[in-house]
């Protein structure tokens, strides 16, 4: 199945309810950002199964489509969850480009209350260290290396803590997000991201 998650089968899901059509909400596997809604019949979804690629079906031309088959703006299924009443869907994806077709990177108003702005962020350095843009001071700090940034996270780790005991609130905060930026950097240069921290935290509390 190209190695998306899903604990069901094709055969759990109930199409009957809508005409062999269910709607499925795609969200974005790192940020959380709702990205689009689309429809699939039993073929679109196991198509997105096997391919790993966000595949529906077209009410108005009554066949399955590939999101981004044309502009190259694929969704890349991570893993898909079906609801207690088995008719409906929950796509997490990443997006290779702008969801929406009018180049926004979702189909909801982009200025709506989104996630945790942390994925965003560790969206952002993902991102960052794939494309090293130039001047861009994360390329930087992939650039110094893996000890480079270690050394980073320590100074920020100090300065957050002295701000703790001898600062107002502010600093203390400012700190703090230095910390949080650097250590995403860091556990990027490793290949992790904040969704591995997740789940070792899940795995603590139970």
């Amino acid at each position: 199945m190209s190695g998306v998650e899903a604990d069901f089968d094709v055969a759990d899901v109930d199409f009957t309810k809508t005409d062999g059509i269910i709607p499925g909400v795609v969200q974005h596997a790192h940020t959380g950002q709702v990205l689009m809604v689309g429809f699939l019949d039993e073929q679109a979804l196991a198509t997105t199964l096997r391919t790993g690629l966000a595949t529906f079906f077209s009410r108005s031309r009554g066949t399955q489509w590939t999101k981004g088959e044309t502009s190259g703006n694929v969704l890349r299924v991570e893993a898909v969850e079906l609801d207690c009443d088995r008719d409906t869907l929950l796509l997490h994806a990443v997006p290779s480009g702008p969801t929406c077709h009018t180049g926004e990177e979702t189909c909801f108003d982009p200025g709506a209350r989104r996630g945790s702005f942390v994925h965003e962020l560790d969206e952002v350095v993902r991102v960052r260290q794939a494309e090293l843009p130039e001047g861009s001071y994360t390329t930087s700090l992939f650039e110094g290396g893996v000890r480079r940034i270690a050394q980073k996270v320590g100074e920020e780790g100090v300065e957050t803590a002295l701000a703790a005991v001898a600062q107002d609130d502010e600093a203390l905060l400012g700190e703090s997000a230095d910390l949080v930026y650097h250590l995403l950097v860091l556990l990027r240069s490793r290949d992790l991201g904040l969704a591995d921290v997740e789940r070792v935290l899940r795995q603590r509390h139970g």
